[in-house]
């Protein structure tokens, strides 16, 4: 028995083959079109293409660029000395004023540390009045001595003086002279080496003390320094401000060096800017920016630029100019366009994607009846996120195309077609 043998319906897949044929064909097709006069034209929808119109107006190069909002000063607080976290005295987002305590560091040894050094001062101060003491009783019985021995000599001086005048006069004898003159001599040898002695002894006296008194002003600044570092286990405000970023809870160990937190400073705002590595040799010190907020413009100035790069980016800060925005807030993020160069008149050319295949070399200029678009050679110099400053080639209230010219290689010429 026969049986009846139904067509297949046709598959999607050999649909959009058949589609694409047909596609491929018509393109091929617009391409020959005016192939009569040696020009490659292609038929184009108008509503596929954008049609800018160029002018002449201000051109400013710039950049846009994001800011953080930052407190004009800040000021880290690190462990001076490690310890463990004994007591908080505030808590994160506390107005401080000055030499307010923060919080307080335990640390043992170096409060045993200072307990020893106090004690090593004070047996140095001891030290040092028992030496002086001693020093002067042998200064006292050296000038004692000095005085017996400068009593000896005006003694055999005086005996001398006159044995020598009874025996000029014939009224002693020579042994009797001869023993007055020794005993002078000898008083005399005495008295000098004794007067020198005593010299020696105050010169070395006085140096001794001299000694002793620096190594006690030593040892009394190496206290101070200790005293000092356990007073530094009590963090303290350096200035008056906020305390943020807070990182201490009780019982944590703090090594020294360690980060604590900041103090921003209520002195105003400054914004944290970065910019592309590639900017980097025409950013410096003055370029302006600006920025809308709450629908007003303000003006920023760049005051230092950071040069490290890191992750193809770096670092400015900027200052407010004029007046500052109210509400405005620490972290907020601003928008901020960064002038690059003054604000110059220029022939302008909206951005669009035919730059990605002319190079800024040539675009499509619509004809004065709008029915066609052929190329034109142009030279383009500096842009911005909006305009490319055109040199050559346009003129104001010239009409040109401006969308992606993916599909236009080898094209002279586009008919547009309206729909």
């Amino acid at each position: 028995m026969d049986r009846v043998i139904q067509k297949k319906a046709w598959g999607t897949k050999k649909i959009a083959t058949i589609a694409g044929i047909t596609g491929a064909v018509l393109f091929g097709a617009y391409l020959i079109v005016g192939a009569a006069s040696g020009k490659r034209k292609l038929n184009v929808d108008t509503e596929r293409i954008t049609v800018s119109e160029v002018k002449k107006g201000p051109f400013q190069d710039f950049i846009p660029v994001n800011g953080v909002v930052m407190p004009y000063t800040t000021i880290y607080l690190d462990a001076v000395e490690g310890g463990r976290v004994e007591e908080k005295y505030v808590e994160d987002g506390a107005n401080l004023k000055k030499g307010d305590p923060i919080l307080k560091l335990a640390n043992t040894d170096l409060e045993l540390n200072l307990a020893n050094q106090e004690t090593q001062v004070y047996a140095a101060q001891t030290q040092m009045q028992i030496s002086h003491n001693s020093a002067q009783q042998n200064t006292i019985t050296k000038l004692n001595q000095m005085a017996d021995v400068d009593n000896a000599f005006k003694e055999a001086e005086r005996v001398y003086l006159l044995d020598k005048k009874l025996y000029d006069q014939k009224a002693i004898g020579l042994q009797e002279f001869r023993a007055a003159e020794n005993g002078y001599n000898y008083q005399v040898r005495r008295k000098k080496l004794t007067t020198q002695i005593l010299k020696q002894d105050t010169a070395l006296t006085r140096q001794e003390d001299v000694q002793a008194r620096e190594q006690y002003a030593h040892m009394k600044n190496t206290l101070e320094l200790m005293r000092k570092k356990v007073a530094d286990l009590t963090v303290r405000a350096p200035i008056d401000g906020q305390l943020t970023s807070m990182d201490a809870e009780v019982g944590q160990n703090k090594n020294k060096g360690e980060h604590l937190g900041q103090i921003d400073a209520q002195n105003g705002f400054k914004v944290r800017v970065d910019v592309e590595e590639h900017y980097l040799s025409r950013i410096y010190n003055g370029l302006m920016g600006d920025f809308s907020f709450a629908g007003k413009t303000y003006k920023l100035v760049i005051k230092k630029v950071f040069t490290q790069i890191v992750s193809g980016r770096f670092q400015v800060d900027m200052q407010f100019v004029g007046e500052v925005p109210k509400g405005i807030r620490k972290g907020q993020t601003l928008q901020i366009r960064l002038a690059l160069s003054d604000e110059t008149t220029a022939i302008l050319v909206p951005k669009g994607g035919f730059y990605q295949q002319t190079g800024g070399n040539w675009i499509f200029k619509v004809a004065e009846d709008g029915k066609s678009a052929y190329k034109v050679d142009i030279r383009i110099d500096r842009q911005n996120p909006d305009y490319y400053e055109v040199l050559q080639g346009l003129k104001p209230g010239d009409k040109v195309i401006t969308s992606s010219y993916e599909n236009y290689d080898g094209i002279q010429e586009l008919v547009l077609k309206k729909p």
